[in-house]
């Protein structure tokens, strides 16, 4: 891990990417990809259709000294890839806890960018956190398997209120102990 851009928020190293702290000349990229329904449906704080300055705001407070989630950009220019192909966050719990969310943009499906990303972050594990949870809509099979192949392990069934579909999904939420 590098302290490079923010002292306290590391870029994270993996091995076909980074996972760098976002920056204001990632927004048109993250409101392209994140105003595609296919994204929006799956991720329960995005809108859809995305409001005017959202992804703005989003970024500002990413960028935010009293944030309370730490906001990493998916960064595939070290292999000639785009330098935003989604983004993953951690969100402060209290006890040393942390929930991990993250959206993928459609051209980087099914190639093994989410369960990468995942493994990275749990890997690093920047908050040194004891216990990372996540939740996915029990529609999104794809994401439930990369939490799985990321060793987190079920946990129970709930539901939450979706941006895009505008009610309440149902999820599962999943965890993974960690030794910080």
């Amino acid at each position: 891990m590098s302290k490079d851009l923010f002292p306290d928020q590391p870029m994270i190293n993996a091995q076909r990417f980074d996972l760098r702290p976002l920056r204001v000349s990632d927004t048109g990229q993250i409101a392209l990809h994140s105003a595609d329904l296919r994204i929006a449906r799956m991720a329960s704080r995005i809108a859809h259709p995305l409001p005017p300055g959202a992804t703005a705001a989003f970024i500002e407070r990413a960028m935010g000294k009293t944030r309370d989630e730490d906001i990493w950009a998916i960064d595939g220019s070290k292999s000639a890839r785009p330098d935003l192909m989604g983004v993953i966050s951690l969100k402060r719990l209290d006890r040393d806890q942390s929930e991990l969310s993250y959206w993928i943009a459609v051209a980087f499906w099914n190639t093994g960018l989410a369960s990468e990303a995942v493994q990275a972050l749990v890997d690093a594990n920047p908050m040194t956190n004891t216990t990372i949870f996540a939740a996915v809509f029990q529609d999104n099979l794809a994401a439930a398997r990369v939490l799985s192949k990321s060793g987190f392990s079920y946990l129970g069934d709930a539901e939450t209120f979706s941006a895009a579909r505008g009610e309440n999904v149902p999820t599962r939420t999943y965890t993974i102990k960690l030794i910080p």
